[in-house]
């Protein structure tokens, strides 16, 4: 892959982790925690299936499981320095199953399926 190319394959990943993001941060200022996450684990698969289907109908510089590999690579990395570490400073999120480990598995299996539905 070119420098580019990763760069595109980033971007893609930086925007579906930022609408994630915008979607807890409105859910919290609007609603409970509790359903802030019910929402975040219904649009978090939702919002990274749409952004796999642009990637893989316009660039698709990865395999599907790459892809998917990517994606929530840097999802976790982001949301475990970022959020947790510098905006939180403690790890607690990650005790949620809900919050956290739901919405990464959703977010892998709809950016894999998509991208595995795109290429046959």
């Amino acid at each position: 892959m070119t420098n580019s190319q990763i760069a595109i394959t980033i971007i893609h990943a930086l925007i579906g982790w930022a609408l994630c993001g915008a979607t807890m941060g409105i859910g919290m200022a609007k609603t409970t925690l509790k359903r802030a996450l019910i929402i975040h684990a219904i649009a978090a698969p939702i919002i990274f299936g749409v952004i796999s289907y642009i990637f893989f109908t316009r660039f698709a510089y990865t395999t599907p499981l790459i892809t998917a590999l990517i994606f929530i690579g840097m999802v976790i990395a982001l949301d475990f320095f970022l959020v947790a570490l510098l905006i939180q400073r403690k790890l607690d999120m990650f005790k949620s199953v809900a919050g956290t480990w739901l919405p990464f598995a959703l977010i892998f299996a709809a950016t894999y399926i998509v991208g595995w539905l795109v290429s046959n």
